[in-house]
């Protein structure tokens, strides 16, 4: 079912956490920092763009992804949005797939019930701007990849927000993941799926469909634009204004998944005189212990002495928890026994434990 809709964006409400989506009005953006991403990662675990939405792709380069992208105005009541641009004029095969998702974490879907005859409507609600017109689609999405429900919204007037709701009755029948950390649910977006991953709008299939069939595609037209803010997913039959959360916990909320830091890291000389130890606590519990990558060289101040810098980013071997990690900093020369300082925020640390 597509229904468009007029939702306050103002107002007050008893019940907080409604939505069930993270970083749905666009706010967070630690990757990128609101710089343009053309991802060329095919298949495998997709690309992730703004905080917790990923783009899944089948081809490479044929679309770019940047917060706010193209500088227009945002809705009333909203001050970021996820811009996807097309690059080129791609004809989809049937077996293509370009689409947006956010994978919600079990704990946060278990009261819905859906695999149980007890299974919760939801409403999917959000704003949307594209250059073209026309049948645009989706889906929703089980972790199995085996129970799908292609939904369909018009956009009718080309670079113009418009607002849609999408009631879904929930699903009884498959599995669903629910109070563990796995993935609870898929909430898709497509932006051109080929005929074998398309089903039939508005029904629950036993089929792993990631978007409906003769939606329209964004990457079928050189240089077309998708936008979209004020993702919303709350149980009920109808959208209720979307919860706004302070910059802090939706920070947060998102540093579950993904952790990035720079700067500030204490380091502590040890044997051998090319390896230095740093331990650092994570400001918030990750889902799961995150992998850890470096982007560049640390440089470490020692008070009165030198400033060491590594020769290549190594973050050696460390000791990953939820909750921190142990550094060992390899890669340096002629290390005297110290603790030192590292105030560069170029060479950063990516803490990954995403869906």
């Amino acid at each position: 079912m597509t229904l468009a809709v007029n939702i306050a964006q103002s107002g007050s409400s008893n019940v907080t956490f409604r939505n069930r989506l993270i970083n749905g009005n666009m706010v967070i953006d630690q990757r990128n920092a609101g710089a343009s991403v053309t991802p060329t990662a095919t298949g495998g675990s997709g690309t992730y763009t703004l905080d917790r939405w990923n783009l899944y792709i089948s081809q490479a380069s044929k679309l770019s992804i940047q917060q706010n992208a193209g500088a227009v105005t945002p809705p009333t009541g909203f001050g970021n949005y996820l811009g996807a641009t097309s690059l080129s004029a791609y004809s989809i095969g049937v077996s293509d797939y370009f689409f947006l998702y956010q994978a919600i974490e079990g704990f946060n879907t278990t009261d819905l019930a859906w695999g149980t005859a007890s299974a919760s409507t939801i409403t999917l609600s959000f704003w949307v701007r594209s250059s073209l017109t026309g049948t645009f689609g989706g889906s929703l999405r089980n972790s199995a990849a085996n129970r799908s429900y292609p939904f369909t919204y018009t956009i009718s007037s080309a670079n113009t927000w418009e607002q849609k709701s999408i009631t879904v009755a929930g699903d009884t029948s498959g599995t669903w993941i629910g109070a563990t950390n796995g993935i609870g649910m898929y909430v898709q977006f497509g932006l051109g799926v080929g005929s074998s991953l398309s089903g039939t709008s508005g029904a629950w299939a036993g089929a792993n469909y990631l978007s409906a069939t003769g939606a329209t595609s964004v990457v079928g037209t050189n240089g077309a634009t998708f936008y979209i803010t004020g993702v919303q997913l709350e149980a009920g039959t109808t959208a209720s204004p979307f919860e706004y959360r302070q910059y802090g916990t939706e920070l947060a909320l998102c540093q579950r998944y993904f952790q990035v830091f720079g700067g500030g890291l204490i380091g502590v000389t040890g044997t051998p005189t090319t390896t230095m130890y740093s331990n650092y606590p994570f400001p918030v519990t990750m889902r799961a212990a995150p992998t850890t990558s470096a982007s560049a060289v640390f440089a470490f101040d020692t008070p009165g002495l030198a400033t060491y810098t590594q020769s290549s980013a190594s973050l050696g071997t460390n000791v990953v928890t939820t909750s921190g990690a142990f550094f060992q900093l390899d890669n340096f020369t002629g290390l005297v026994a110290t603790r030192a300082y590292n105030q560069s925020n170029s060479s950063l640390v990516r803490l990954t434990a995403e869906l």
